[in-house]
């Protein structure tokens, strides 16, 4: 990393969205030694106290993480951060010794040379506060900007999630179930292409072939016509979801268009975690099926399909759930690339302008931030989820 903040980029906000998740499954694992272990009452039943001491993990891993990503912000000299918040109205000619006093003011206003505690706790105090600090290169605050783009990123997410998950455990389950057999063989195969394939790569290709050459889906959110339609005021904004709201409104022709105009970036963002999930299916299935109550299943003449979805596939969910909610966290968390190919503006919009030039720290670290909580979040509700299905599972953390 280097000093004069352009490792800042490179280095601090890529792996900080890479731990995330290993972090919070690390603190998960370690809960008792962290303080949260729940008190062990008669009258409180089991899955109440993994809620909680699921929940009590999420405040742990948040200071963690923001400690050790405003620690990384601290490594930018304050001078190159000072003249992100320089006056546009400056005068044309300035001696240095009149430059250095605005820099030299503009440090103390916004505390850029204090130690570490006192930089930290301005910058807590802005998060509850509802700011999140102000931007320069956003020109306003942080939090009011992620909140105004969030609707196109949940969007996208969620159909990416609401694709991978049906289709990966399906198709899981029906290769491992016929094992060798033709769909067995292409789904190896195709797998083998989706996971070979990074997903940049994807989207040129997509882009290229499918809006360049045939001109089927074209990126963004919508088309150009329905784009002023919307912003005129005539068409109502209850989510800022284009396709739920094209619903309320009445409008199945915008919807038409929000779903085209989805098809890529969601293609580009499943197709991954489908065949990793997919192969973790499939290999979870392959080792129910010579179990003794799948035989016995057999040989008392049921039916093969009540078999394999009543039985075996409910004996696989817990694998399955896993890598789930790896890959609902990696949606969330790599999102972006999907957004700045496409012309999408979601929050990747914040990250990239905060990176055009000297890391505009504020906006760096409310994107940073906004990401690891909703990972947090959504990892919290996929593990309530999965001792929902599976009481195995909440009764083996309990006893770690």
């Amino acid at each position: 990393m280097t000093g004069d903040g352009s490792g800042f980029s490179m280095t601090i906000v890529p792996h900080a969205f890479g731990g995330m998740s290993a972090l919070y499954l690390n603190l998960c694992l370690r809960a008792n030694s962290l303080g949260v272990k729940s008190k062990r009452s008669p009258s409180m039943p089991p899955f109440l106290q993994f809620v909680i001491r699921r929940f009590l993990v999420i405040p742990i891993s948040l200071l963690v993480i923001t400690m050790l990503l405003y620690g990384g912000v601290m490594l930018t000299p304050p001078e190159a951060r000072a003249t992100l918040y320089m006056p546009d109205n400056m005068p044309p000619r300035l001696t240095d010794k009149q430059y250095k006093q605005i820099e030299e003011k503009i440090i103390r206003s916004y505390h850029l040379r204090d130690p570490y505690p006192i930089q930290y706790f301005f910058w807590v105090r802005s998060l509850f506060e509802g700011t999140w600090g102000y931007s320069p290169s956003l020109n306003e605050y942080v939090l009011p900007s992620l909140l105004r783009r969030t609707p196109a990123t949940l969007e996208l997410a969620f159909y990416s999630l609401s694709v991978l998950i049906p289709l990966g455990l399906v198709s899981g389950v029906t290769a491992g179930w016929r094992r060798s057999g033709t769909f067995d063989r292409g789904f190896r195969l195709l797998a083998f292409l989706s996971t070979s394939t990074p997903p940049f790569i994807l989207a040129i290709i997509l882009l290229s072939i499918f809006y360049i050459n045939l001109n089927w889906f074209a990126p963004g959110r919508i088309d150009m016509g329905y784009r002023f339609e919307i912003s005129d005021g005539a068409f109502v904004s209850f989510t800022g979801m284009l396709t739920i709201d094209s619903l309320l409104n009445g409008r199945p022709d915008i919807l038409g268009s929000a779903v085209r105009h989805l098809v890529m970036p969601v293609f580009t963002l499943s197709i991954y975690h489908w065949a990793t999930l997919g192969r973790v299916t499939r290999v979870s299935i392959l080792g129910e099926e010579k179990k003794e109550y799948v035989i016995a299943a057999k040989a008392r003449g049921i039916v093969e399909r009540k078999v394999v979805w009543k039985h075996v596939f409910r004996n696989t969910l817990t694998p399955s759930l896993t890598s789930m909610t790896l890959s609902a966290t990696s949606i969330v968390t790599g999102v972006f690339v999907a957004e700045i190919i496409f012309d999408i503006k979601g929050i990747s919009g914040v990250i990239v302008r905060s990176m055009s030039g000297i890391p505009d720290a504020p906006a760096a670290l409310g994107f940073a931030v906004y990401s690891v909580i909703m990972v947090l979040l959504l990892m919290f509700f996929l593990d309530v989820a999965q001792a929902i299905l599976d009481p195995r599972v909440r009764e083996g953390v309990l006893k770690t």
